[in-house]
């Protein structure tokens, strides 16, 4: 038998014969590390520990408590729940059983349907069958035994999943104890390692195989962690979210709202209206600064055009169309980039001219399918803070690093300070020829290497294969909120391939014509889906500047009526957005409702204050109330009030 050579993660190598499984490589190192291992990465793949080794590899050992592992705690914890299922109802069939992120499902095939007493019975039977600590064990059949098999127990399902299997590949059965099923793995030594931190979460319907002609089936949703403290701290922020869920605080502050008319639309009511011009004017200030020139593009053009461009091709499944009674297609715009390309080609252009900034608040369409959309977290009309820069290739390094500072500032003003920038190289599916890829990656590859030194590591960064745009690849800025969860918003993508597809060109210093390099740059992205975020992150506690509504003065006598108006005018006069509450109401009801929808600042005042020229002060979120004078009471807040970029 023929030795193959295994290395190790310190670059030290050892020789073992063929064949030999990880386990056995790790009991030879010590009976300390064959104990705590659960899995091994091969070639950096993870791979059963009682996988025998064939060919030269480098080998890591998994153990439980590794962020490797905890994709296979997860798996593992799936079938263990689906034996569950068919211990406590024999007759269920079990279909598919993924890890999604944050968790796990499995599909059922039931006739009666689950009941939410029926989540405590299955995590009891879960508990016992890893506390039987049965080893995973993986076998390989023939298609027939297969079929056979699963024909014998009516799981015809499963039936369909062996045809699907593509021919010469490997037909793996993985049991513990005495279940069994169909599973390409990998999997953990035994079920006992997956722990006690697991939770089933919800049931939901889901069509077989995702299509609506097929039968439907029974889902359960789980979660799974190496420690139950995590569980914990994921199950709190699953508290917190849901408190902090837009959709609802939108409704509670009156700022917009959906309906079945217009799905994925957002109808914005004043309030929210001003959230969302807030927001614009910060950004157009900070973009004005920075050297752009506002435009607007048209929202439909003809098909014709995103042909051109390789919208049609790469992006039509998500485009919306209409036809015209002279049989022209035209095409709702799903991105503004060709339409700058189009401002940018009227007049001519020399390399002095460059970089030529173009930025526009443009609507944008793209077709999501009804179950992906969210609220304004996923839609299918909004708003970009779009911007494309027109430069020369030896401009990229410089004009990017320029976005980058931008877009960290412009972060740090909504308090997003914990951030992760990727870099997303080309997809399997896009435009252009492979040595402009190669320059673009390389570009922007040396960008992020240049921020990371400049924040002294203080930025972290990740790689992400194939996830660029059809265009080029792009830096992916990622925001952590106030509870730990992570939102991609603003993106940097260099392109040398769509300015040229559209005949944009410059004159060089040698009178040549020269296509531009487009960098596409978004800072909220989507001016939607960042207000959902920045209304979850501060929990409709919005900052002072940002609070659609920022003060509520509310007399308590009508006697006080004419004093409140007068309070109102002067603030208003200030530039602060307030409105009173003259309603004969008990002051403690005004306070109640105004605070629920979070209101930052309640001014209350009577006959004594009126007299007095003075207010009395609530916060939102405090009992406690400070007695000032109005034009010191005014002038604090009006200064609170100033955006932090104009300070």
């Amino acid at each position: 038998m023929t030795d193959v050579t295994i290395t190790f993660p310190d670059g030290k190598q050892r020789q073992v014969k063929s064949g030999t499984t990880g386990l056995e490589i790790a009991k030879s190192i010590s009976p300390s590390l064959a104990k705590r291992t659960v899995a091994m990465q091969l070639d950096g793949v993870l791979a059963d520990l009682a996988d025998p080794i064939k060919k030269n590899a480098s080998i890591n050992f998994v153990a439980r408590t590794d962020p490797a592992a905890l994709e296979l705690i997860r798996h593992d914890a799936a079938h263990v729940m689906a034996e569950a299922v068919q211990s406590l109802w024999p007759g269920t069939q079990v279909t598919i059983g993924p890890v999604i992120e944050n968790g796990f499902f499995y599909d059922f095939a039931k006739q009666q349907p689950f009941e939410p007493e029926d989540i405590p019975k299955i995590e009891k039977k879960m508990g016992e069958i890893i506390a039987r600590n049965a080893p995973f064990t993986k076998e390989f059949w023939s298609r027939e035994k297969a079929k056979q098999f699963f024909r014998d127990k009516g799981e015809n399902f499963k039936i369909e999943l062996v045809d699907a299997i593509p021919a010469g590949e490997d037909l793996k059965i993985y049991k513990q104890g005495e279940w069994l099923d169909l599973c390409r793995g990998p999997h953990m030594t035994s079920t006992g390692q997956i722990g006690k931190a697991f939770k089933l979460m919800k049931f939901a319907g889901a069509y077989w195989r995702g299509d609506s002609n097929n039968p439907q089936l029974q889902r359960i949703y789980g979660t799974a962690f190496a420690a139950e403290d995590e569980l914990k701290a994921y199950l709190h922020q699953l508290e917190e979210a849901e408190k902090r869920d837009h959709r609802k605080l939108g409704r509670e502050m009156d700022l917009f709202h959906f309906q079945e008319e217009a799905p994925g639309s957002v109808f914005w009511h004043p309030k929210g209206w001003t959230l969302f011009q807030t927001l614009i004017a910060y950004m157009r200030r900070q973009q004005q600064r920075a050297g752009y020139e506002e435009v607007n593009s048209p929202d439909m053009m003809e098909k014709h055009f995103w042909e051109l461009s390789g919208h049609w091709e790469n992006y039509g499944e998500n485009m919306f169309t209409t036809v015209l009674p002279d049989e022209r297609v035209f095409c709702c715009k799903p991105m503004n980039c060709p339409g700058h390309i189009q401002i940018y080609k009227h007049g001519l252009k020399s390399y002095r001219d460059l970089p030529v900034r173009i930025a526009e608040f443009g609507k944008v369409h793209r077709y999501e399918p009804s179950g992906a959309l969210h609220g304004m977290l996923r839609v299918r009309h909004f708003t970009q803070d779009d911007a494309h820069i027109f430069i020369t290739e030896n401009q990229i390094m410089e004009e990017c690093l320029k976005i980058n500072d931008l877009l960290l500032a412009c972060y740090k003003d909504f308090g997003f300070e914990d951030i992760v920038i990727k870099l997303s190289l080309r997809p399997e599916k896009r435009v252009g020829a492979d040595e402009l890829w190669d320059k673009a990656e390389k570009a922007l590859g040396d960008v992020l290497d240049e921020v990371k030194r400049r924040s002294n590591g203080a930025i972290k960064t990740e790689i992400q294969e194939g996830e660029g745009a059809f265009y080029g690849p792009k830096l992916e800025y990622v925001l952590r909120d106030a509870i730990g969860r992570d939102w991609q918003c603003g993106t940097t993508q260099v392109d040398f391939n769509l300015a040229g597809r559209l005949g944009a060109f410059y004159i060089d210093e040698h009178s040549e014509k020269k296509t531009p390099v487009m960098v596409h740059r978004a800072i909220f992205g989507s001016l939607e889906r960042f207000t959902g975020i920045l209304i979850e992150n501060y929990a409709g506690h919005f900052p002072l500047w940002l609070a659609p509504l920022q003060i509520v003065v509310a007399p308590i006598v009508s006697d006080a009526n004419d004093y409140a108006n007068e309070v109102a005018e002067k603030a208003k006069a200030l530039g602060l957005r307030v409105e009173t509450d003259l309603r004969n109401e008990k002051i403690n009801y005004k306070v109640r409702e105004h605070s629920l929808a979070k209101v930052p600042v309640l001014l209350v005042v009577g006959k004594r204050e009126a007299e007095e020229r003075r207010v009395s002060m609530r916060r939102l979120g405090s009992q406690e109330q400070t007695v000032m004078g109005l034009d010191d009471v005014l002038k604090s807040l009006a200064d609170e009030a100033v955006p932090p970029d104009l300070r």
